[in-house]
């Protein structure tokens, strides 16, 4: 799971993949405003099919926290 969300994230941010990894932190490594983690939010449902709502988006931090919640909800 964790390949697909960093090429997704890679592919659609436009961030070299080997910059990704489980701790990264949207914020302060890639530097992800609101407006980005809107776009990470449509394409997380886009591709991975599942709803992410907006109280569960305070809760992911790193990319291992985006990883973790598709698994348990797809």
């Amino acid at each position: 799971m964790f390949e697909k969300v960093r090429e997704m994230i890679s592919e659609c941010f436009d961030i070299d993949q080997d910059e990704i990894t489980l701790s990264t932190s949207f914020q302060s490594d890639l530097g992800f405003d609101e407006l980005d983690m809107v776009d990470l939010v449509m394409d997380v449902e886009d591709i991975f099919e599942i709803e992410l709502p907006d109280e569960d988006l305070e809760d992911i931090k790193t990319v291992g926290d985006l990883v973790k919640f598709i698994e348990e909800n797809n």
